[in-house]
């Protein structure tokens, strides 16, 4: 199995260099950079299977820099943030990161969230697990869902909008997949924080939050509901 190559920018050496010794103890290839414009040549140059970007690290800032890399790339990204409660968080996430961890953190911890992350990519092509998104078992899947002029391929992993194509990352077609296998069920965000991040434990509802407002901005502002004090459903 090839090895995963990890794009680490972070502007404190002693951070940066502790957390590349972690994350090559545990098999990852680490490319690690001090500031946003060297991290930004670094991926061009090793294109590599995910990125870990502090959100204030000099020259371009973490948040700048993930625009950059999702206007190039679906490659998935982790904010790194000093503060849990940060509009940087958000910021992040709405400039196209998949998720964040709140310094300081445990090497453990950020090795699990990158795991989580990278089995995420690892099956974009739908939920493997049980539950309201999966199939019966004894009914063959369709494999183009309609809802409207929304189009969603499950097999080919395209969507389409009034006949155009979307361009969707990984992260945002897990996301539809849960809703369009779903429509009009309410889904809560805990239940698209397991199903989606493939989170086993508590985590910020904000990424699922954000998440939603980016896939409405890109299939319809009205195609995706809000209810109040549940979750979210797809409109059929």
């Amino acid at each position: 199995m090839a090895e995963t190559h990890v794009l680490f920018v972070e502007d404190d050496d002693v951070i940066r260099e502790a957390t590349q010794l972690a994350l090559e103890r545990d098999g990852f290839v680490v490319t690690a950079m001090p500031d946003g414009l060297a991290g930004l040549e670094a991926f061009r140059a090793n294109r590599p299977d995910i990125a870990l970007l502090d959100v204030m690290v000099p020259g371009l800032d973490g948040v700048s820099l993930c625009r950059r890399i999702r206007d190039e790339s679906t490659v998935p990204v982790i904010m790194l943030s000093a503060r849990a409660d940060s509009i940087d968080v958000v910021l992040g996430l709405e400039a196209g990161a998949d998720d964040y961890v709140t310094k300081p953190f445990d090497g453990a911890v950020l090795v699990a969230r990158i795991r989580a992350v990278l089995r995420r990519f690892g099956h974009a092509s739908g939920p493997e697990r049980g539950g309201a998104a999966a199939a019966d078992a004894d009914e063959p899947a369709e494999a183009v869902l309609r809802f409207g002029d929304l189009e969603v391929d499950t097999e080919g992993m395209e969507v389409r909008k009034g006949g155009r194509n979307v361009a969707l990352t990984p992260t945002e077609m897990r996301l539809l997949l849960e809703f369009s296998n779903a429509p009009g069920t309410v889904l809560s965000r805990d239940r698209l924080l397991e199903r989606v991040w493939d989170y086993g434990w508590g985590g910020d509802t904000r990424v699922v939050d954000v998440h939603v407002q980016r896939l409405r901005g890109k299939i319809g502002q009205d195609r995706i509901e809000t209810v109040r004090g549940f979750g979210y459903k797809l409109r059929g």
